[in-house]
C-alpha cells in the first residue's frame, strides 16, 4: 500500500489500513476497488486506506463491531446510501448483528431525525434480506 502523499512510498499505517479494510469489506470488494483504481483516484484510494482504515479503523480502543455500528449510524444520519449498504454488508465480517443495527437506527431517529432513520431502515432491511 502506498502513502497518500507519496503514492510510490509504502507506510506502516497504509499497510495496516489495507489489512483492516480487507478484514471489514472482504477481499473481493477490495480487489474490485483496487482493479478499478486509475491514476486519477489512486491518491484518494491511498488516502482513505491510510487515514480511515489505518488511522481510525485499525485502532484498538474499539472493536470492529463497535466501529461498524458507529459508522452505520453516521452514514444513515448523513444519507450516504451507497456507503451505508456497503457497511451493512460488511457486518458479516465485523460481528455487528441485525439487533445492533436496529439499535443504531433508533439512535439515528432521535439524534438525526425520523426521516433519516426511516430511509436508512429501508436500506438496512433490503441489504439484510439480500444477505440471507
Amino acid at each position: 500500500m502506498t502513502s497518500a502523499r507519496d503514492p510510490g512510498r509504502k507506510t506502516d499505517m497504509a499497510e495496516a489500513g489495507m489489512a483492516t479494510r480487507r478484514r471489514v469489506l472482504g477481499d473481493a470488494h477490495v480487489d474490485r476497488a483496487e482493479a478499478a483504481k486509475t491514476d486519477f483516484d489512486a491518491p484518494f484510494q491511498a488516502m482513505i486506506t491510510e487515514a480511515a482504515w489505518g488511522h481510525v479503523w485499525s485502532r484498538g480502543e474499539w472493536s470492529l463491531r463497535e466501529r461498524s455500528m458507529v459508522t452505520i449510524a453516521l452514514l444513515a444520519a448523513l444519507g450516504r446510501d451507497e456507503e451505508l449498504a456497503l457497511h451493512v454488508r460488511a457486518t458479516r465480517n465485523t460481528g455487528a448483528t441485525p439487533e445492533d443495527l436496529r439499535e443504531a437506527m433508533l439512535h439515528v431517529a432521535i439524534y438525526a431525525g425520523v426521516p433519516a432513520a426511516n430511509h436508512a431502515i429501508k436500506i438496512v432491511k433490503r441489504v439484510l434480506a439480500e444477505m440471507e
